[in-house]
């Protein structure tokens, strides 16, 4: 499906990794308790209004078998609620698209005793009669399988929902393998709907994820689109909260997202046309999956904040290829490892380790005094608690280079961080890396990261 790429400094996570959706509720569940936040299960946001200033919204919650009503009072209000919930049809967003209905199918996690090996996906039957896939996976145990059963002219995969007995006849008839229901953990019905809204914020309240977008599971798309959803949004609202950003900066969210958006349903409907018409000759074919969607092509190069200095290439596609060599403001930031510490410490890190979601890093390339100090002395006119600011020494620099009021000084002792960001060892430039791993800016100088940081911060100077 997906051929294998090596990994690079700058890319170290270049390969897709299937992952159960138990699995990861659990790890963002875990990761929000380090954070001393929890999911509250069982609640439902009934309404909302909104002024100038603040939203309030009714949530409905059971207490001891009791519904109890809630109101929060917030700066902004995150739709995450999926196509159904209450925050887009309560902004009167349109969901423009189709429902298709030449595709239907019901999909969940089994625990099967068969004599069907465990290495391999396997696709069974034929799209005229009925096809099952069964791709094993030890998240769901030693016998597990995620499977999907699509429907066809023998069965109706409606009546499976609710009919243990005849999913498992069809499962049996169609892979002709020796199979014994242990266990059905969960089985739902899936019909691609392929919509989106026409604008994703109205006011303080915004949908993000499947409130805003639905589209084909091909091409394994959907979440990690709805992450960069959230992520694009979360620090500019964060920032906007806390009074450092105009409330400009979260028009862009729409600007940023909406192409990328676009062209995902673009791609995820083609490659549903291809499952839908395809043969046992052309499985293959039709489940295999280019780099695009691999996501580290996505950008935001027509971004109205974001400030190149030395790119002349207009914006590619949102949805792009990856470019090797070509790094434009807009572009995912690459990784750069064997970055030595100029500290007491003098370990090693990463620019993956550096980057945090709280605050933008400024990357100071070179080794002159007057360029770096005349960063620094320009990021003083900022909130110092949301920006980092890190000098890369050139590899051949030595620990006594170290420039005062800086977060971090590395010494780039591979070269990678140059190769990354396309530096002559030794020249100065400025890159500006935004809190969601996006490349804000490249720039010659003090003026130029200004001219950026003008876009997205009110300045503190006087």
């Amino acid at each position: 499906m997906c051929p294998y790429t090596e990994p690079t400094p700058a890319i170290p996570y270049y390969n897709p990794r299937f992952l159960g959706q138990v699995t990861l509720e659990g790890i963002l569940r875990d990761r929000l308790a380090e954070y001393s936040c929890q999911v509250e299960f069982g609640m439902e946001l009934r309404s909302f209004e909104q002024n100038n200033e603040r939203v309030l919204a009714t949530v409905v919650k059971s207490v001891n078998g009791a519904e109890v009503t809630e109101t929060i009072e917030a700066s902004y209000l995150i739709g995450a609620d999926g196509a159904k919930g209450a925050t887009r049809k309560q902004l009167n967003l349109s969901f423009l698209g189709e429902t298709r209905d030449d595709f239907a199918t019901v999909l969940g996690d089994i625990r099967l005793e068969s004599d069907i090996d465990r290495n391999h996906w396997h696709f069974f039957g034929s799209n005229d009669t009925s096809r099952v896939v069964l791709r094993p996976t030890d998240e769901v145990g030693p016998d597990g399988f995620q499977f999907f059963v699509f429907s066809g002219k023998n069965y109706d995969v409606k009546e499976m929902l609710h009919d243990q007995d005849l999913l498992m006849k069809c499962i049996s008839e169609v892979t002709t393998a020796k199979v014994r229901l242990n266990e059905l953990k969960w089985i739902s019905e899936f019909r691609p709907n392929i919509r989106v809204v026409e604008k994703f914020d109205v006011g303080r309240v915004f949908v993000v994820g499947d409130a805003a977008h639905v589209h084909s599971p091909t091409g394994g798309q959907g979440l990690n689109s709805s992450v960069q959803d959230a992520f694009n949004l979360a620090w500019k609202v964060a920032l906007a909260h806390k009074g450092l950003a105009p409330p400009s900066l979260l028009e862009t969210y729409s600007t940023e997202r909406m192409p990328v958006i676009a062209q995902m349903l673009n791609l995820t409907t083609e490659l549903l046309n291809q499952t839908v018409a395809m043969t046992n000759s052309t499985i293959e074919s039709a489940f295999s999956r280019g780099q695009k969607l691999y996501m580290l092509g996505v950008n935001y190069r027509y971004s109205p904040i974001v400030v190149d200095e030395f790119s002349e290439q207009g914006p590619v596609e949102a949805y792009g290829l990856l470019q090797p060599g070509v790094l434009v403001a807009g572009d995912r930031a690459p990784d750069a490892p064997k970055l030595v510490k100029v500290d007491a410490d003098g370990g090693e890190t990463r620019l993956f380790d550096i980057f945090e979601p709280a605050h933008h890093t400024v990357l100071i390339f070179g080794s002159d005094e007057s360029f770096v100090n005349g960063i620094l002395s320009s990021l003083q006119n900022y909130n110092k608690s949301v920006i980092r600011s890190v000098v890369v020494l050139p590899t051949t620099a030595s620990a006594s280079a170290t420039p005062a009021n800086a977060h971090q000084v590395v010494i780039d002792q591979e070269g990678h961080a140059h190769d990354a960001y396309l530096v002559a060892q030794g020249e100065s430039r400025v890159v500006v890396v935004r809190p969601d791993g996006v490349v804000g800016a490249i720039v010659h100088g003090a003026e130029g990261m200004q001219k950026y940081f003008e876009k997205v911060f009110i300045s503190t100077s006087s």
